[in-house]
């Protein structure tokens, strides 16, 4: 049904309920206008009837008078009954006698019109002067009217009054009513569809209107005919329709882009040489690539939906600890372990873990980026090796270098005393110097040559560095040379080697030493930071010429007249050993400072491996 029907429809019921209710109304008013009008006519007649007895005192003994046709009341009953055709009759009585009103109690006129109950009311009447009342007999209706004033009591008028024509008055009254409501509802219905389809117009344009927006269409605008609701309704859409073409435009590049991007970062897992896994919160495998398939020799299928082990048993406390580190927001850098395959190969493999949150920040799996370290350590195992033939090929070639020239000296000597046949004690003495040289350089080789048994074990820095500064404390002196330091409170505990620790503090702080020949201050500073300990040493000395700097460690490079360059080369190589890094800075005639860096221990981490996180932590990530 359409909306211009059911306005129609709407408009038509409120008329038609209008029109019945003033109907209504209408019937009732006339209905009691014309009973009041009645009550009044025959109140009327009654008392002119009653005023034709007054001129006949004796009229109620005299049978004769009463009829006589010239008797004053035959007359005015007559001419009653002329101005009323309704009248049925009239009837005088007297309602005072005992028992039911009959025959014997009517005075004057006819009873044929009798009812049990007309004593009571003409005894009211005597008291009131006039009661009327509506009465049903035989199917027909009447009104009858009982009337008493001094002249006649305590006789009382009775008239009948027939109800028929007033029944059909008021049917015709109602006939003419539904006829003339009939042909207003008719107008009001046409009206009504047309007034309805004229104010219903612009709304049918902005229904063409939604239609087309919801079929993606938005070119085409409303024409605006007014300044009404609708017309600013029809702005409102038109505009609406803008926006959402300039919205529907950037979803449109939105999507195209997030559809790119997805089949880049789909091609980017599918190519990818590292191996991709991603698992849920319960340790189960929801996506893996092709790469993951060729390492650990499982197929997309085996593995989705389901818990996997990858990790040896050795290494799931250290997976704990990585996933608790996640949990608490920490980013972690790649980490090199091992994994084990579908077929129980264990594989030096370098891992990246990173967590995978929903909108509202809260972790909802866990991605996996596995690379396969067994190429590249071969590569480094055959590096090492290249450098270590490197390394001795320098070494060989130092050393020879080095030693020639004091047995050059030692030959030419010996050649001088040989052909003179005397020994000359000042070169006797120039030929030990060269011969304890030469005993130098080849310990300090054998030194660097020399495998070292290694065993780590927790210490901390500050007690380490005491115990140098105790033993080349005396030497500082010699040289006018005192030590500030400075040490933080907190812990600075390492894994090292104690040995080779002090040697690499006793060999910068003799560089520091021989740097100032006419003593000063070697400032020492340790501190802990970023899970880091830092210990820095700072002298006063001449300086080292920035073009100098990079060449420092290499094999038989120094500053110093009777240096080997040697002794850095071994601190950088102990140093770099534990894990750590040396700086060197420094200034010509300010100073040089040395900065070494040792990744730090906790207080209840002294064997230096990871310890377990949480246990009930599901360890399958990875």
């Amino acid at each position: 049904m359409s909306f211009k029907f059911k306005f129609s429809i709407y408009i038509i019921m409120i008329v038609l309920a209008m029109f019945i209710l003033i109907v209504i109304l209408d019937q009732y008013a006339a209905l009691r206008n014309m009973n009041r009008d009645m009550e009044r006519l025959m109140q009327q007649a009654s008392s002119q009837l009653s005023a034709s007895f007054e001129q006949y005192p004796d009229w109620s003994e005299s049978a004769e008078l009463r009829s006589d046709p010239d008797f004053e009341p035959n007359v005015m009953q007559l001419l009653l009954k002329k101005l009323y055709p309704d009248l049925e009759e009239v009837t005088v009585f007297r309602p005072d006698a005992t028992g039911d009103l009959s025959d014997q109690q009517v005075i004057y006129g006819t009873y044929s019109i009798r009812e049990a109950s007309d004593k009571s009311y003409a005894s009211q009447a005597v008291k009131s002067g006039f009661e009327v009342r509506e009465i049903k007999l035989d199917g027909k209706e009447y009104v009858k009217s009982y009337y008493s004033d001094e002249s006649i009591a305590p006789f009382v008028i009775g008239m009948v009054y027939d109800c028929e024509e007033y029944k059909q008055i008021m049917s015709m009254k109602r006939w003419d009513a539904i006829t003339y409501a009939g042909i207003i509802l008719l107008f009001v219905l046409v009206n009504s569809y047309l007034l309805a389809g004229f104010m219903l117009r612009p709304l049918n344009a902005i229904l063409w209107k939604v239609n087309e927006v919801s079929l993606g269409r938005f070119q085409t605008a409303i024409k605006v005919r007014g300044k009404d609701e609708f017309g600013l309704l029809a702005l409102k859409i038109n505009a609406m329709s803008q926006n959402l073409s300039i919205y529907m435009d950037k979803l449109r590049q939105a999507f195209e882009d997030n559809r790119q991007m997805k089949e880049y970062l789909q091609s980017f897992i599918d190519h990818t040489s590292d191996a991709i896994h991603v698992v849920d919160l319960q340790g189960k495998t929801i996506q893996v690539n092709k790469a993951f398939e060729q390492l650990f020799g499982f197929t997309s299928e085996e593995v989705f939906g389901e818990e996997i082990e990858l990790i040896p048993d050795t290494h799931r406390g250290e997976m704990r600890l990585v996933l608790s580190s996640l949990q608490e927001g920490k980013v972690l850098p790649a980490q090199e372990t091992f994994r084990m395959t579908k077929s129980g190969e264990v594989i030096p493999v370098s891992v990246t873990i990173s967590p995978i949150r929903d909108t509202e920040g809260v972790i909802q799996a866990f991605a996996s980026i596995t690379r396969d370290m067994r190429s590249r350590n071969r590569m480094e195992e055959l590096l090492r090796r290249s450098e270590k033939l490197t390394t001795v090929g320098q070494l060989a070639a130092g050393v020879a270098h080095e030693i020639r020239n004091p047995l050059t000296t030692l030959r030419g000597f010996l050649q001088i005393q040989q052909h003179t046949g005397k020994m000359n004690q000042e070169h006797t003495g120039l030929m030990l110097s060269e011969l304890d040289r030469i005993n130098l350089i080849v310990g300090e080789f054998l030194i660097l040559a020399k495998p070292q048994a290694t065993r780590f074990a927790t210490k901390d820095v500050r007690d380490v560095f005491r115990s140098v500064l105790s033993l080349i404390d005396s030497e500082g002196h010699l040289h006018n040379v005192t030590f500030k330091t400075s040490f933080t409170e907190a812990a600075c505990l390492v894994s090292c080697e104690e040995n080779q620790l002090k040697q690499v503090f006793i060999n910068l702080l003799k560089n520091g030493i021989e740097a100032m020949p006419s003593g000063g201050r070697i400032h020492t500073h340790i501190a802990s930071k970023n899970d880091q300990i830092t210990i820095s040493i700072t002298d006063e000395g001449i300086g080292i010429p920035e073009d100098m700097i990079p060449k420092i460690g290499n094999p038989f490079f120094t500053g110093k007249e009777s240096g080997t360059g040697l002794g850095m080369m071994i601190s950088q190589r102990i140093i770099h050993s534990h894990q750590g890094l040396m700086e060197i800075k420094s200034q010509v005639n300010v100073g040089t400072t040395i900065i070494i860096t040792l990744p730090a221990l906790k207080e209840d981490n002294g064997s230096g491996i990871l310890v377990e996180g949480l246990l009930g932590q599901n360890t399958n990530v990875g």
